[in-house]
């Protein structure tokens, strides 16, 4: 899965879903690896290689840095997440499959688990890891596709939930540990650190608007999902997605807590997301000419349709319009009019500034929830 940013075009963003690992990954070091796949080379090595005996000793002042700490903190409450479905073979014969794996993060005692949309869409079947190496059947209690977040149930005793922190405490430069499962659950548990290398990071993915945690902290195929902690052992953040280009390196990001735990709740309540919505179909300038339309406009939203019975309608709103401002704040791109409409609450009436016939004037709007169909 690949989003295009123009922002940092032609730089891909990966939704990092964790691939099924096939025996064409060959890693190239070494006799002992020549010729494996991943998950056998990962198998022989946990056979072959004795750890160290001083593994369990106390540890010294030196060696027991935060990071450490941190980690053992985060790590029971992590879990690997795989998605199954079913396909039919070249015998037309029904076979329940590995589609991909990713992460979680354990929310609370009663078995809901944190994870990204991406990892558990369209699955029939989900199977989660625990850190302690039980494997238990689990099912999608909630998803939400426009913020890539998902919760997953689990019946299962004696888990960790996760401790969580205040994202929005979050400074520049302090370190940042994501806990996951990189590539796959044979890698189960990895961390890498790093440090917070921005805050608020603004990136528009289709028509939509996030801000992300920026971080340094290796994020792979198979961290979906996973947690960024800081040195507390707190998860701040919900890892996401990667920048995957030739010759960068160390760009990764993680949806602020802040921002995940009123979804995750939501999720957990009610199974899905509740969000206000205007009831318009507009284009802006750039939308409308990939589209074949010309617009004579500098500023501003043309309403291209208006939903029936819709907040906009009953505050005649019209096609032909042209939307300027929201509650005060320009609209000139569809992910500022998203942005806008969804900070604020189902119910809220709100200030529309309307351009109409060379006039402007402002229509008081109130806006509903955005409905099933």
């Amino acid at each position: 899965m690949r989003f295009i940013l123009r922002k940092f075009a032609p730089i891909f963003i990966v939704a990092v879903l964790g691939a099924v690992i096939g025996g064409g990954l060959v890693l190239g070091y070494g006799p002992f690896f020549l010729g494996k796949s991943l998950p056998e080379a990962v198998s022989q090595l946990n056979k072959e290689v004795e750890l160290p005996k001083t593994a369990n000793a106390a540890l010294s002042a030196a060696r027991n840095t935060p990071i450490v700490r941190a980690a053992q903190i985060v790590g029971p409450s992590v879990v690997g997440i795989t998605n199954k479905a079913y396909v039919s073979d070249m015998f037309n014969r029904r076979m329940l499959v590995e589609r991909g794996s990713g992460s979680g993060v354990i929310f609370d005692a009663s078995g809901h688990i944190i994870t990204n949309y991406h990892v558990v869409a369209e699955a029939q079947e989900i199977v989660v890891s625990l850190a302690d190496g039980r494997t238990v059947p689990g099912r999608v209690q909630g998803i939400d596709p426009a913020t890539d977040l998902a919760v997953v149930k689990i019946e299962a005793g004696g888990i960790q939930p996760a401790r969580f922190g205040d994202s929005d405490s979050l400074q520049v430069g302090e370190p940042a540990i994501a806990v996951g499962n990189p590539l796959g659950l044979e890698l189960k548990g990895s961390v890498t650190a790093g440090v917070i290398s921005a805050l608020n990071r603004t990136l528009d993915i289709g028509e939509r608007r996030f801000r992300l945690i920026q971080t340094d902290a290796a994020i792979n195929p198979g961290n979906s999902g996973g947690a960024l902690a800081n040195a507390d052992g707190e998860v701040v953040g919900i890892n996401s997605i990667k920048i995957a280009v030739g010759g960068v390196e160390g760009i990764g990001f993680a949806i602020p807590w802040n921002t995940a735990k009123p979804i995750v709740q939501s999720l957990i309540e009610k199974g899905r997301v509740v969000r206000p919505y205007l009831g318009v179909v507009a284009f802006d300038k750039n939308t409308a000419q990939r589209y074949g339309y010309q617009l004579n406009i500098d500023k501003g939203l043309y309403v291209f349709r208006i939903v029936l019975n819709s907040p906009a309608a009953r505050a005649d709103i019209r096609v032909g319009d042209i939307l300027l401002k929201l509650a005060g704040s320009e609209t000139n791109s569809l992910a500022e009019l998203r942005s806008l409409i969804e900070a604020q609450g189902v119910g809220a009436t709100v200030p529309v500034l309307i351009g109409r016939n060379g006039e402007q004037f402002t229509v008081q709007v109130k806006l509903s929830e955005v409905p099933n169909e």
